[in-house]
């Protein structure tokens, strides 16, 4: 299996917050939307080209407050099922904690662990806005003698995301169909400009019932973007004070992967 369909594959099962990420930098007035300790949305990761609608991943978010701060880690954690491995003789953990300051809505620490089949990574990237920068710390636990990745960029913005606390800023944005606009986000370091474009809203069925979304489509794909090679990605979010992330879709040369919310769990503020 290609270097780059494990990055395409991985990423489409994060597709809901890596496209939210970029939205998250959207210039709208902000809405009422505020974290809630203890929310959980659970979603399924399919794909299909041979076969149909074949169950590869699951994916779940959990919110929960840092005492006495306004901060909030976001849990995520994508793992793959027994089929990927059986079919393409892949495997892959992702884990995030995404530490965000929920007053100024901005990423302040992001750790990752990251298994590829046999390979592991743990990753650290701490953002410092009054430099301006990110820094970003590789390592591999399987080897301790091994030099860490270590990669510096430039953040010139305000309140940047990483590819999950996105997905909560995005959720605080009114989207107007028809606007589109360029921001930046950042991944293990890096930084990528994404246009993005507000292209509809759509009918949806979802665990929720018939729900009217808006349709998103960030420009992921392409030289020099975040998958440099072609495709296409779609978000659905409800239309609703809620702004839930529905559905997820990547068109690429690998197949279609679509990502569905299959529970969610919100206790009252």
């Amino acid at each position: 299996m290609s270097v780059n369909f494990r990055r395409t594959l991985a990423i489409a099962i994060l597709a809901l917050t890596a496209a939210a990420a970029a939205l998250a930098q959207a210039p709208a007035q902000a809405s009422p939307f505020k974290f809630i300790d203890g929310e959980i949305f659970e979603y399924e990761g399919k794909l299909s080209k041979i076969i149909q609608g074949i169950s590869v991943a699951d994916l779940r978010f959990e919110v929960r407050r840092v005492p006495d701060t306004d901060n909030f880690v976001i849990k995520t954690e994508a793992v793959s099922k027994g089929t990927l491995l059986r079919l393409f003789r892949f495997s892959f953990l992702q884990q995030y904690e995404s530490i965000v300051d929920a007053r100024l809505m901005r990423i302040l620490k992001t750790t990752k662990h990251d298994v590829q089949k046999d390979r592991v990574r743990d990753g650290v990237a701490e953002f410092n806005y009054e430099e301006g920068r990110v820094r970003y710390v590789e390592t591999d636990p399987k080897d301790p003698n091994r030099p860490p990745r270590r990669i510096a960029s430039s953040v010139d913005v305000e309140a940047a995301h990483d590819v999950v606390s996105g997905v909560y800023a995005l959720r605080a944005l009114p989207l107007v169909v028809g606007s589109q606009f360029e921001m930046t986000i950042s991944d293990s370091g890096l930084i990528y400009e994404v246009p993005v474009r507000v292209t509809g809203r759509e009918m949806q069925k979802t665990v929720l019932g018939k729900v009217m979304c808006i349709r998103i489509e960030p420009l992921l794909f392409g030289k020099g973007r975040l998958i440099e090679q072609k495709g296409r990605m779609i978000i659905w979010i409800t239309d609703d004070e809620r702004r839930i992330p529905i559905r997820g879709r990547i068109d690429s040369v690998y197949g279609k992967i679509e990502v569905r919310l299959k529970s969610l769990t919100s206790p009252k503020p």
